[in-house]
């Protein structure tokens, strides 16, 4: 669940249950592998990302292989903001800033800052594994974050990850956060599955990606309330209206019967599918805020110094029968 406060006694500098065994060297930084009854997943340390998740040896994830650069963000953790900057430019504290446009189809500043950022693992073991960055201040975002990530895997819950972050600087900092996980069915085609999102209305966007409103999703077509097919529906929206308590999106393969299950809390969530990596994969991102909040100021997080928030969510699968 999404929430914003301090945390007494989990500084950054926390380091309960440390260990510092050095995994295998990859493209993707570090990877470290994860066990628990009959999941097991692949973290790296760049980007503090998900690479591979499975369930009986069957995908829940669009795994990325250690020597590949993700196509699409893959499993990315986006922070400071999920999403898009319109022309990576925005107002906050009375001053103008300006970030590096790395979309530059949409003139855009894209995911945040930590993708591609090698994290440093303060934590393994063979259950879990702890994430964390410092965030320095910069031309663009002159802000100060620790932000940390943490992969806790259990045979009888899945995945569950935490993004925490706190602000160590001496002045408010606007703040956003998400993860960029593709759920798979057994890499299926995502046309073959049914998809439900328990979402009730989505952002209309320009032919940029910029939003322009909101509106119900029966309107825009994109009402999975009711679990159906995807078929071949191309999807890259943010939906809003979310259940205010927990709430789960499920990809289901009817020939299968496989579910993979993501659980969160956040107001916000983009689903997107996956064209860019062939369909197998639908990219379901929990988000705080939805995309160009750093210029709307909908939903968007201000951390004062010393405050921390943290966005959890989980991944789980199941089966007919």
């Amino acid at each position: 669940m999404s929430t914003v406060g301090s945390r007494p006694g989990r500084g950054p500098g926390h380091e309960e249950g440390h260990h510092r065994a050095v995994p295998d060297r990859s493209a993707n930084g570090a990877a470290h592998t994860l066990a628990a009854g009959e999941y097991r997943a692949t973290v790296f340390s760049s980007g503090a990302a998900l690479g591979a998740l499975t369930w009986r040896g069957t995908d829940l994830v669009l795994p990325v292989p250690p020597s590949g650069i993700p196509a699409a963000y893959e499993g990315k953790t986006l922070v400071p903001w999920p999403n898009r900057i319109a022309d990576g430019r925005y107002g906050f504290g009375g001053e103008t800033h300006e970030l590096p446009v790395n979309e530059h189809a949409t003139h855009s500043a894209l995911h945040g800052l930590a993708c591609w950022v090698d994290w440093e693992a303060v934590e393994l073991s063979p259950g879990e594994a702890r994430f964390r960055t410092s965030l320095l201040p910069r031309y663009g975002y002159p802000f100060h974050l620790v932000s940390e990530v943490r992969y806790r895997l259990a045979a009888d819950r899945g995945l569950a990850v935490e993004i925490t972050s706190t602000n160590v600087g001496d002045a408010p900092a606007p703040y956003g956060a998400s993860s960029h996980p593709y759920l798979t069915c057994g890499l299926a085609l995502v046309d073959e599955c049914a998809l439900q999102v328990p979402a009730g209305r989505v952002v209309t966007v320009d032919e940029r990606l910029l939003p322009t409103g909101t509106v119900p999703v029966e309107e825009a077509g994109l009402d999975f309330r009711h679990a159906r097919t995807v078929g071949p529906q191309q999807i890259d929206h943010a939906f809003g209206a979310l259940p205010d308590e927990a709430w789960e999106v499920v990809l289901h393969h009817p020939g299968t019967g496989l579910s993979t299950r993501l659980t969160a809390a956040s107001p916000w969530l983009q689903v997107y599918s996956g064209d860019k990596v062939g369909r197998r994969g639908l990219a379901v991102e929990p988000m705080t805020c939805p995309p160009d909040a750093f210029n709307s100021g909908t939903d968007l997080l201000v951390l004062q110094p010393g405050q921390s928030h943290a966005l959890s969510f989980g991944i789980r699968a199941s089966a007919d029968g």
